[in-house]
């Protein structure tokens, strides 16, 4: 399981031009779900993400998490996060796990992220979305369950 995760001021999630969710300071994590993932894979990223000091404190090091700010975390399905490209100019997708099985995994995600209290938002899985943030820093941060 990959998650891409970004320190944001604000974000917001839009489907066919309908606002879906729209969040304030926080992390905005694109979540890719992969083929063997167990609920192993989930309970490490759940945990990392939300204890991971990336935000300032008042010496303006990265030493708080977002449980810490109080911010909030807009989760969006990120089936591209499983391309390999290693091979052509074509990216591959056999990694990323079948959709259902993949919706579940996400949703298994978000339902464990949400018990630690955090506002919790998301996407809509499987459609397009129209992805608007403001990335704070920048900080954008690449985690794999697996390495």
């Amino acid at each position: 399981m990959k998650a891409l995760i970004q320190r944001i001021s604000k974000a917001k999630v839009t489907v066919n031009g309908n606002a879906v969710s729209n969040i304030g300071k926080g992390l905005l994590v694109f979540l890719g779900v992969e083929k063997e993932d167990t609920d192993r894979d989930i309970d490490y990223l759940m945990k990392k993400i939300s204890q991971l000091r990336i935000f300032e404190d008042e010496q303006q090091k990265m030493n708080l998490s977002v449980q810490d700010v109080k911010g909030d975390i807009l989760v969006v399905s990120q089936l591209t996060l499983s391309a390999e490209c290693r091979k052509g100019n074509r990216p591959s997708f056999d990694k990323a796990e079948e959709p259902e099985k993949a919706k579940t995994f996400y949703q298994k995600f978000i339902d464990r992220l949400a018990e630690s209290g955090l506002h919790i938002a998301t996407g809509e899985f499987g459609s397009h979305m129209m992805i608007h943030l403001v990335n704070d820093g920048p900080v954008t941060i690449m985690l794999d369950s697996r390495l």
